[in-house]
């Protein structure tokens, strides 16, 4: 899947690697801020008891 995505991409070494770089970002950004706060009220994470 990444040589494809690689294969791509325009331009030379480096501006492909800048494009892949700001790729990442974007689709981190997307679950980050999208995705991820989403999905949150159905995670048990806060759920959480201490028993003493």
């Amino acid at each position: 899947m990444y040589s494809w995505i690689w294969r791509h991409l325009p331009g030379g070494t480096v501006v492909k690697s800048l494009l892949a770089l700001l790729l990442v970002a974007a689709v981190s950004a997307l679950l980050l801020f999208v995705v991820f706060p989403q999905l949150e009220p159905y995670l048990p994470f806060t759920d959480v008891t201490v028993d003493g």
